[in-house]
């Protein structure tokens, strides 16, 4: 955000990036005894932004970044590692090197960008037994980024979950995560970050689908196939009949730079283009192209069969993103989960 001293002692605001690509400025009557703005400018004209992005080189991070340098942004993105930042370096982004330990480091690149785009979570330590560490480093780094934003109206993007938010029924942008749910201390930072709404950041989370795919993807679905190869068997839990959301990484990373460049302070937005598939379709697709046969595993057994993967793939947790389409016109173009996995890539190599 720019503020600029009219010559009527007025103070226009206007935002870098509007829809259609519109600059709106306003006038900031408050000074004079009034309490509403008035939008009195509209110019056709584009505003790059300069985005610090975390988690850049990751899985989400690598389909965002082409994403938002495609449509004409500066990007600057947190690397801790050599290689990360080469991969970053060759893709045009602005390397800053660093972890979400370094606290000085992002409230320096957040106080110096037009927008924040954080993606980077702990996921080592995470899986490692020790969730809750890596959800009070990324409280940390939340809680920074929010002081650094605060009272300047620029955005703020954060990624976060919807696997167990509501079960038996479709969850949608309007329900809040349970503190005792699977979301958790994630959940509980996700509305820290909405609540920033409150100080003057255009603050938004996107809860991603559990099930994020496309070529590359190493996520839960590859583990299903690693774990069909190993047991030569395609499972899937009770009847298969429970429903696991999911989105396509391109349209995830695009939602994304809609959130950055026009979501509402405060807003919550649901990445999911396939609302629910069936489980146990997927394990069939798997079979089908392992040439294994495809077999329900009991509740009893299902620890022993998918390990730590049991908990999630038992959920039944369809979504809706209904009110994310209406709200920022995205509508998802690429293929569904199950057309994905028909492509073969998921089975090229073994996992």
């Amino acid at each position: 955000m720019l503020a600029q001293c009219y010559r009527l002692g007025y103070t226009i605001y206007y935002n870098k990036v509007m829809p259609l690509q519109q600059l709106v400025a306003t006038i900031d009557r408050k000074r004079c005894g009034h309490t509403t703005e008035t939008p009195i400018l509209h110019l056709l004209e584009e505003f790059p932004m300069r985005v610090f992005v975390t988690g850049a080189s990751g899985w989400i991070g690598s389909a965002v970044v082409p994403e938002l340098i495609g449509a004409g942004h500066q990007v600057i993105g947190l690397a801790r590692s050599d290689a990360s930042g080469a991969a970053l370096a060759a893709a045009g982004v602005q390397v800053q090197r660093g972890t979400l330990d370094d606290l000085d480091s992002l409230r320096s690149a957040a106080t110096a960008s037009d927008g924040v785009i954080h993606l980077a979570f702990k996921h080592d330590i995470a899986f490692s037994g020790d969730f809750q560490g890596a959800a009070d480093a990324d409280r940390r780094a939340i809680e920074t980024f929010g002081e650094a934003l605060a009272g300047s109206d620029r955005p703020f993007v954060i990624a976060s979950g919807l696997l167990g938010l509501t079960s038996g029924r479709v969850a949608t942008e309007r329900d809040a995560p349970d503190p005792g749910s699977l979301a958790g201390p994630r959940g509980a930072t996700a509305q820290r970050v909405l609540s920033l709404s409150k100080h003057g950041v255009r603050s938004s989370v996107v809860r991603l689908a559990p099930t994020v795919h496309g070529e590359g993807d190493n996520g839960f679905v590859a583990t299903l196939v690693g774990i069909a190869r190993n047991k030569g068997t395609s499972g899937y839990i009770g009847d298969g009949s429970n429903l696991w959301p999911a989105v396509h990484r391109l349209d995830a990373a695009h939602l994304f730079r809609l959130a950055l460049e026009k979501a509402p302070a405060g807003s919550t937005l649901h990445a999911v283009a396939d609302e629910g598939v069936p489980v146990r379709n997927i394990a069939e697709v798997i079979g089908r192209h392992l040439n294994l046969p495809v077999v329900a595993i009991s509740p009893e057994d299902a620890g022993e069969h998918f390990s730590f993967l049991a908990g999630f793939l038992a959920l039944d947790s369809p979504a809706s993103s209904t009110l994310t389409r209406e709200l920022l016109g995205w509508q998802p173009v690429h293929l569904g989960l199950l057309a994905d996995l028909d492509q073969g890539h998921y089975f090229t190599n073994k996992r």
